[in-house]
């Protein structure tokens, strides 16, 4: 059964003095009950642009087109989350259908209140749980599932560690059990220890009837739980393939993405070259060519996203292929 399928999804930001930035450009996949979908792309490519859209976060100067269909329960219709209102999201949708994991959970997190508050209130409005006893032992439950350790369950926000605040919001994510969960970068700040114990409870929670988004810088930790990669480059998906070719052989086809597995120091410990353009200031021909030795006159036409792919040159890239022929600016620089 499908969970999620977006089609065309756009998002663009209206800015007074410049150009409007082109967030997010005709983004289309599906996402299967049972599944794990890894969403990986350096920063500042729209990949939390695109979570946000699909629960309503945006700011009021973002402008959405496209659709994004979560299916329903049983009969129940499924919801378009690009054109439901806000009233619909905040009811029926966020926390019930899809929990989130924020990319900056202390934000997130209201700062005169306890982690055991939040989860506790969290518990009682998603399952309904009553009574002292009954609500005390599922918030503990719930803490547990991504060990967030019990003493430390009647701190405030301000009190945590990154890792335990990263916690905090990962538990409250998985407390309505929702079809669809969305996990922004769900491995910030922890140790590589709980990075295994976290993924692994994210990947038990989609099981086979819920389905995971995972957004993240950390290609172990993708490595280790999804099913299948979707590369991310300048608002775009460049490639969708099956974890295991990913990740294995024949690896990557598109340059980008073999460039981002290049630069693991397990690997060639050799970044990308250059920068990402500005969004604002795109090019109208493929917007990694200025970083790629196969560019050639082709590269001056947007390639299509097809057979999960959109390069001009579908070849398996050499190893070197993201290392332009001519000197390019340095990252910081």
């Amino acid at each position: 059964m499908t969970v999620l399928s977006v089609r065309g999804l756009t998002v663009r930001f209206r800015m007074r003095e410049s150009a409007p930035v082109r967030a997010v450009t005709d983004v289309s996949f599906d996402l299967a009950a049972g599944e794990c979908l890894a969403l990986v792309g350096e920063s500042g490519c729209g990949k939390s642009v695109l979570a946000s859209a699909l629960l309503g976060l945006l700011p009021g100067n973002a402008e959405t087109a496209g659709s994004a269909l979560l299916a329903g329960a049983g009969d129940e219709a499924a919801t378009d989350l690009i054109a439901a209102d806000e009233a619909t999201l905040a009811r029926a949708v966020r926390g019930r259908r899809a929990g989130l994991v924020p990319q900056s959970p202390a934000a997130h997190l209201t700062p005169v209140r306890t982690v055991r508050a939040h989860l506790t209130e969290t518990v009682r409005r998603l399952t309904g749980t009553r009574g002292r006893d009954a609500l005390r032992t599922a918030t503990e439950s719930a803490a547990a599932r991504v060990s967030f350790p019990a003493g430390h369950l009647d701190r405030h926000p301000h009190e945590l560690s990154g890792g335990l605040a990263q916690r905090a919001a990962t538990a409250l994510a998985l407390v309505g059990d929702a079809p669809l969960l969305l996990a922004d970068e769900p491995t910030t700040g922890l140790d590589r220890d709980l990075v295994e114990r976290t993924v692994d409870e994210l990947r038990r929670h989609a099981g086979s009837t819920r389905a995971l988004l995972m957004i993240t810088h950390d290609l172990a930790a993708a490595a280790r739980i999804a099913d299948r990669v979707a590369v991310m480059y300048a608002g775009r998906l460049v490639e969708i393939a099956g974890a295991d070719a990913f990740f294995g052989a024949p690896g990557p086809r598109h340059p980008y993405a073999r460039g981002l597995l290049d630069a693991l120091p397990e690997r060639a410990f050799r970044p990308v070259p250059g920068r990402p353009p500005e969004l604002a200031a795109l090019p109208e021909g493929c917007a990694f060519a200025a970083r790629c030795a196969r560019a050639d006159a082709a590269c001056a036409a947007q390639p299509p996203l097809a057979d999960g792919l959109a390069c001009h040159h579908p070849d398996a890239a050499p190893a070197d292929a993201t290392r332009p022929p001519q000197a390019v600016e340095a990252p910081g620089a």
